[in-house]
């Protein structure tokens, strides 16, 4: 379906149609100085006439135009919502004298995502991949097809973003049900599923004009090239793995606090692990899966070693898989370049840093 033009004053439809479908609504909104995905029941519950500022380490929001999605991303990415960060895979209960195993069973309610970027899209494109080829996961099945995701065309990057880099934004191009184009006047409105078509049909939209295409499209355009970020194009495996003695690998580890905070908020991450918690009294036990990274020391953990004992270890792990051996697994690089690993890591480390120092000789200048 041809793009439609949304006035501003007719966006509150979109959230109206979409609850009316039977949705649970997620939008962008303000909490402890972060922008994150949470329940919105009207459009005044979005955040409006705010961007973010990111660096290195640093994260703050400001004051910017009169927009809904004038800012580039917040700490969390759609993950979450398909891919639980702790829930219950199964149970073990006493029955008298006889012990019992219960499935956990999959449950998910309709929910509709407003504002989901590029990046978001393509991180959550492999871990369709990586949970649903195969024999698929029944918790990440049952939540990702009910999502209804609404795509917003990134104008407004930050500085530690690098899509345009990866091929992976900032135009939304792939696995969303609408897309949305933001103008100072409204927002132009195109459908990507049978299920968004139907949902864009009943808006009150209008022709959009061949000027505001230009329009959305240039900004678009010159949100790619403010990106002042990248990482080489192409296919980075050999050549991580030819530099696995590279002497830069202690150095980032003297920064590098293994706090995992860049495998949490990275869109693409799976890691897990899984653990028994038995109820207090005695007569249930749940086996959990949560969210694991590679930077723990129980990640490596085998037979009473753990393999990667030192920080160098493990951020070489990460970065090499990441950019490398990911493509072993799905063809293309485990990175999506929405920089949130470099804004949320309290030390500042910047992946596109670290892969330009790699190149470099050791010792040179």
């Amino acid at each position: 379906m041809a793009d439609r033009f949304l006035p501003r004053n007719r966006f509150p439809a979109l959230m109206e149609a979409l609850r009316g479908a039977g949705y649970r609504c997620l939008g962008p909104r303000v909490r402890e100085g972060a922008i994150v995905m949470e329940e919105v029941e009207r459009v005044d519950d979005l955040c409006f006439g705010l961007r973010d500022r990111q660096a290195p380490g640093a994260y703050r929001l400001e004051e910017g135009t009169g927009r809904h999605f004038a800012w580039a991303n917040g700490p969390t990415a759609l993950k979450p919502l398909t891919f639980a960060p702790r829930e219950t895979l199964w149970r073990a209960r006493r029955a008298g004298g006889d012990l019992r195993f219960e499935a956990a069973e999959p449950a998910a309610e309709p929910l509709a995502i407003i504002g989901a970027r590029a990046c978001d899209l393509a991180g959550l494109a492999l871990q369709d991949r990586h949970f649903l080829e195969g024999e698929p996961d029944p918790f990440y099945q049952a939540r990702r097809e009910r999502l209804f995701l609404v795509a917003v065309n990134c104008t407004h990057p930050a500085d530690t973003c690098f899509c345009a880099s990866t091929g992976d934004g900032p135009r939304a191009e792939h696995s969303f049900d609408l897309v949305l184009s933001e103008l100072d006047e409204g927002f132009l409105v195109a459908a990507g599923s049978e299920v968004g078509e139907g949902v864009l049909t009943a808006l009150p939209t209008e022709g959009a004009s061949g000027e505001q295409r230009t329009r959305a499209d240039a900004e678009i355009e010159a949100a790619a090239r403010a990106q002042t970020r990248s990482l080489p194009s192409g296919n980075l495996r050999d050549f991580l793995f030819e530099r696995q003695e590279h002497p830069r690998w202690e150095e980032v580890a003297e920064r590098c606090l293994s706090c995992g905070n860049c495998t949490n908020v990275c869109p693409t991450c799976f890691c897990h692990s899984q653990e028994t918690v038995p109820g207090l009294e005695g007569e249930v036990s749940d086996q959990v899966r949560q969210w694991d990274s590679c930077f723990t020391s129980g990640h490596s953990y085998l037979h009473g070693i753990v393999i990667r004992a030192t920080t160098a270890n493990r951020y070489r792990q990460w970065l090499t898989h990441k950019l490398g051996g990911w493509h072993d697994q799905f063809g293309r690089s485990g990175c999506v370049g929405c920089g949130r690993c470099i804004t949320w890591c309290p030390t500042g480390i910047d992946l596109t840093e670290e892969v330009a120092a790699l190149g470099e000789e050791p010792g040179g200048a």
